[in-house]
């Protein structure tokens, strides 16, 4: 069973320190101490541990050190930055394992951004010696990249060529959509194994500054200074994350046999703003966070998840407007952003989801997003029934990939006139069309039992795929370029002979021999 939690005490592979407005996060991977046996971690490569630990690592200083307005990202090592993720663990491990490995190292890669976006805190990568392949991914993730011109550190993405597979966490598509570099060029680099040097990357956009060895660091320092003054973080105390313990505030249910997972989301108790880690907007990210991790790395075949609330609306539309009220509040804004890079986890899950609306639920307002992330949802339509309502945080405060609400994916960009902070039992909601469907209380058990039954029947890999497809409606955007173009090619890839087969350029990288391909072009 993996876990995603962590301290910094527990650290092995990341080191963190503080110098003011400056935080300093540097990789330096202990290689006899991967996540699963049976590879070493060399060169400053990466696995799923590392990964886990850098999530970790963000999220203390989001959260923990207010006063930090710059992040510099670099290298504990010296003439290397990072070779990217480790091939062996990629050459041994799972296809699903390898899957869920870049989905979770892109969803940290894009967290860096939605912080840089959303909380003012910006990040520099520093290059302090050869970077390659997930290591390179890690940069551009980063608001600015600096690199060390010693005449021989390259940048460089060597997947192709190498490996016969690509980047795995947005290389491609942050190549040209974020840094507009030249489509020929990015041909070039991308087939170039060896990389490129500090001034040809400066002149192709591939980094933006780069420094002589003996200048290197002070001119980081005076960069990241520099980037901090972009920042409105405010500085002040920070709020521990504590570890979480016992859940109090998602519960889940598995049914092996049936294939499905319920998971039910308790509102809160009282409306207060508190500055702790129990919080219950934080506590409901981090647990479900927590959750969402666990189901898909550790239950595969529990294809369904059935997404229940338990509570009170009207508490739920209280909390919203607590939040909507004090969103330029520091500690609120990284709320926010937790319960918003959370729930864009349940986008990307390859698990297909139905939600439930029953007497006692509270799909209300922030909580309603998870109705609205499900691909159906079923209300019971009975006397003194359950009621659902919206909130003015239900358009615009926690968007897709695709950059647009979850009420306006819904719709596909047509969202008709819906009320706000107002109860809608389900005549209305049916009518808006809120929901899926609502099946009165005759009809309700055994509607409900065929959907998940049916549902639980069908290949997991037409569901993915058909899925992936249908939720995010609306315009392309970097990021579902990542997660609908470069990930479905890249899973697709990660199953052939080509690259993963016995002879597979993944397979024999090390080995001395070369891979052997079928040249048919499909």
């Amino acid at each position: 069973m993996i876990s995603f939690e962590t301290h910094p005490g527990r650290y092995s592979h990341w080191k963190l320190s503080l110098e003011g407005p400056v935080a300093t996060l540097s990789l330096d991977v202990a290689e006899d101490k991967p996540l699963v046996p049976g590879y070493k971690l060399k060169l400053n490569s990466y696995d799923l541990g590392v990964d886990i630990e850098l999530h970790d690592a963000l999220n203390r200083i989001r959260f923990e050190h207010p006063e930090v307005k710059a992040v510099v990202i670099t290298s504990g090592k010296s003439r290397i930055f990072c070779s990217g993720a480790n091939i062996y663990m990629l050459g041994t491990s799972s296809h699903a394992w390898k899957v869920n490995f870049c989905k979770f190292t892109n969803e940290t890669r894009n967290g860096i951004e939605d912080s840089s976006a959303h909380s003012g805190l910006k990040f520099l990568a520093a290059l302090n010696g050869a970077t390659a392949g997930g290591g390179y991914e890690l940069a551009l993730a980063c608001d600015e990249i600096a690199m060390i011109d010693d005449r021989s550190s390259t940048v460089s993405l060597p997947e192709v060529p190498l490996l016969g597979v690509l980047p795995g966490t947005g290389g491609l598509t942050r190549l040209v959509d974020k840094r507009k570099v030249r489509r020929d060029r990015a041909d070039v680099f991308c087939t170039t194994a060896e990389g490129v040097r500090a001034e040809r990357a400066r002149e192709w956009k591939l980094v933006d500054h780069v420094f002589k060895p003996q200048q290197f660091a002070d001119l980081v320092k005076h960069r990241a200074l520099e980037l901090a003054r972009q920042s409105d973080r405010p500085g002040g105390a920070g709020v521990a994350l504590t570890p979480l313990g016992e859940s109090r505030l998602v519960e889940v249910k598995l049914d092996p046999a049936a294939r499905t997972a319920q998971i039910t989301l308790k509102g809160p108790e009282q409306v207060v703003l508190e500055r702790n880690a129990d919080w219950y907007p934080l506590r409901l990210a981090r647990e479900l966070d927590r959750a969402i991790l666990d189901l898909r790395h550790n239950q595969l075949d529990v294809g369904l998840w059935v997404l229940k609330t338990r509570g009170r609306v009207e508490e739920l539309l209280e909390m919203d407007q607590l939040l909507e009220k004090n969103k330029n509040d520091w500690f609120v804004r990284e709320v926010i952003g937790y319960l918003r890079r959370t729930l864009s986890r349940l986008d990307v899950s390859s698990r297909s989801m139905f939600a439930l609306i029953e007497p006692g639920s509270c799909f209300a307002g922030t909580l309603l997003e998870i109705a609205l992330a499900a691909d159906r949802s079923y209300m019971l339509d009975a006397e003194g029934g359950p009621n659902i309502a919206l909130s003015p945080l239900n358009f615009g405060t926690y968007p897709m990939a695709n950059g647009l609400s979850r009420i306006e994916t819904h719709f596909c960009g047509e969202v008709p006139s819906v009320p706000r902070n107002e109860m809608l039992d389900s005549g209305r909601a049916g009518k808006l069309g809120l929901v899926t469907s609502t099946p009165d209380e005759i009809d309700w058990e055994d509607e409900v039992r065929i959907a998940l039954e049916e549902r639980a029947s069908l290949s997991p890999d037409a569901l993915t795929g058909m899925e992936a497809s249908l939720r995010f409606a609306g315009p392309e955007t970097m990021l579902t370029r990542v997660f609908g173009r470069l990930t479905a090619w890249q899973n697709w890839i990660f199953q052939r002979p080509n690259a993963v087969g016995d002879q597979g350029a993944l397979k024999v990288y090390g080995t001395g021999s070369k891979a052997k391909f079928n040249w048919e072009r499909v």
